[in-house]
């Protein structure tokens, strides 16, 4: 039995050491049989050594009670596998438990084996690895734990996550759900300024005690207490591995929000903190890991810019404006390039005979995935990113441009003077008077065609340099319009210190005129109208109404002195062709 070839003395040395060493060994037949155990073994089962003769080695560890076990420990016996190695709980006699490394190898044979001849013996070896295990566990409790709180750290998290989503269908066949809180402290940076981080973890570890008393209410959770861990800094989660919808979801984030506002005593350190929420709540099928905490994370950023101190319950369509915002975003500054960007223009008409007397460009996106946008989609996002200067120069250069080919091409009618809407941030970021003077002088459009519209808030508080670039501007011969007049701050102080030519009525007081269809008109705006216009025309500025729609309408605001309209009683923006048509002409008539 022992390795072939070997002398008698070296048989004998083999048999001392089987049976001297403290590693329980038995050597088992290809059946699975012992043939011989060492003491070690014996005291292992409870019994001699001798005992062990002729009982199967797997039954003393239970083998065939894992059957991916079971089937390798045979395929050694049978000779088709050359090692089998698989760790089991095991019970000691003495009533302890322990954790035992069995391993199975050939026993050593240089022979040629006959095809027909029967496997050979196997060294059957049982390791007491319980003390290693244990380590192991401490080890992996270390990495998984945060040392500060206590909690679950990120790493334990994400693997309880992703176990949680794998779960399969309940018996009744209703999909599993899954829920989670994602919080962090209002404010905690201030107290790891002010106070320093001892009593920032001090305060860290006070708020995990809270958390998870929340998470282990008696009763509220059937499936069992939610997991609380810290997933980094001032960042907890709490997850909801078998979440019953989102009454129980928000119901946890109230309570959490209650439990955090009571003031915190941190040896003799009084603090109050608040928290922000986000929670989310959804069926675990067609649900990942990334995508659940992309959404937590999205919509704990909704509860701080909604004020903070709060639960923000996920929101799909909030979200998708969210994502078609971060689209036009990330997209914007290459479009321009790829010339994904047209102008389309709507007419300024004269009250007076109705003829055109000018344009306002007004730019359209055409996106490849959202189809054409209007400037309201994608300009206040210009504005953030910095790309509105870029955009800005292109419209302006276009427009002159445009202006100058009409001009060039009617060369037996009136102009038409181009009007551009001008954003804050060209006034600030870029320098927009040489800007459009080399578009003028590239362009030879005379700077009395050109009208840059600004916002009200935009030339409020003008002081610096936008006032002298404002200046400079009209000192050139470009006319200034305020957009939107009586809508912002509408301080008239400015109308006198400022080199503004033009006032544009909001829309929302022409609307408030007598309609066609009969709807009453709103005196309070008629008045205002009119006295807007006859300040204006008293700074010697003249005035444009806005959204003009019906003849009644027109017919007010030209009796009240307004000098030009624009709406779609006129036309709509449209293509540069068809404001040929109308040059020298009364739209509509």
């Amino acid at each position: 039995m022992w390795p072939p070839g070997a002398s008698t003395a070296e048989a004998h040395d083999y048999r001392a050491a089987f049976r001297a060493a403290t590693l329980p060994m038995a050597v088992v037949d290809h059946e699975g049989l012992i043939v011989t155990a060492n003491e070690a073994l014996g005291a292992l089962a409870g019994t001699g050594a001798a005992a062990l003769t002729a009982q199967s080695a797997a039954d003393l560890v239970d083998l065939a009670a894992d059957a991916r076990a079971w089937h390798a420990y045979r395929e050694v016996l049978r000779g088709r596998r050359s090692r089998f190695r698989c760790t089991r709980r095991l019970k000691h006699p003495d009533g302890r438990s322990l954790w035992a490394e069995i391993t199975v190898v050939p026993l050593a044979d240089t022979r040629p084996v006959p095809r027909d001849e029967a496997p050979g013996q196997v060294l059957f070896s049982v390791a007491d690895v319980s003390d290693r295990r244990e380590l192991q566990k401490r080890l992996r409790h270390l990495q998984m734990h945060d040392p500060v709180t206590r909690l679950p750290n990120r790493a334990l998290f994400f693997e309880r996550l992703s176990a949680a989503l794998r779960t399969p269908p309940h018996e009744d066949g209703a999909g599993s759900r899954v829920g989670l809180c994602y919080l962090d402290l209002d404010g905690f940076k201030a107290v790891n300024d002010t106070l320093g981080h001892r009593i920032g973890d001090r305060l860290l570890a006070a708020v995990a005690a809270r958390l998870t008393d929340c998470a282990e209410q008696e009763g509220a959770y059937p499936s069992g207490a939610p997991l609380v861990a810290r997933l980094g800094g001032d960042e907890f989660a709490v997850l909801v591995e078998e979440s019953t919808g989102t009454e129980q979801l928000t119901g946890l984030a109230r309570s959490v929000l209650g439990a955090l506002q009571q003031p915190f005593d941190l040896g003799g350190q009084r603090l109050s903190v608040s928290a922000s929420i986000g929670v989310v709540e959804r069926p675990v099928a067609g649900t990942t890991a990334t995508g659940l905490m992309q959404a937590a994370d999205t919509t704990l950023y909704w509860a701080k810019a909604d004020g903070k101190a709060r639960w923000t319950l996920f929101d799909p369509e909030r979200n998708a404006h969210r994502m078609t915002r971060q689209a036009l975003s990330s997209t914007l500054r290459p479009a321009v390039e790829r010339g994904e960007f047209t102008i389309e223009y709507q007419p300024l008409v004269g009250l007076a005979d109705g003829v055109v007397r000018g344009v306002e460009a007004l730019v359209r996106w055409n996106h490849p995935q959202f189809g054409m946008l209007s400037p309201n989609r994608f300009v206040a996002i210009a504005e953030e990113d910095g790309s509105i200067v870029q955009l800005g120069r292109w419209v302006l250069r276009s427009a002159c441009r445009q202006a100058r080919r009409w001009q060039l091409d009617h060369p037996e009618r009136p102009p038409l003077f181009i009007s551009v809407n001008v954003a804050v941030r060209q006034v600030w970021d870029s320098d927009l008077v040489t800007d459009v003077a080399e578009i003028l002088a590239e362009t030879g459009l005379d700077p009395a065609l050109l009208q840059l519209e600004l916002t009200e808030s935009a030339v409020m508080g003008s002081a610096g340099r936008p006032l002298r670039a404002l200046q400079a501007l009209s000192d050139m011969g470009v006319r200034i319009a305020i957009d939107d007049f009586g809508t912002g701050y509408s301080n008239l102080a400015y109308l006198s210190r400022l080199p503004v030519s033009v006032l544009k009525l909001d829309g929302a007081f022409v609307r408030g005129f007598r309609y066609e269809d009969g709807t009453h008109p709103s005196p309070a705006d008629e008045t205002i109208v009119e006295a807007m216009v006859e300040l204006a025309h008293r700074l010697g500025l003249t005035v444009t109404a806005e959204c003009v729609e019906t003849a009644g309408q027109a017919e007010r605001l030209r009796r009240i002195g307004c000098d030009t309209g624009q709406g779609w009683l006129y036309s709509r923006a449209v293509a540069p062709e068809r404001i040929a048509e109308l040059i020298g002409t009364r739209p509509g008539a």
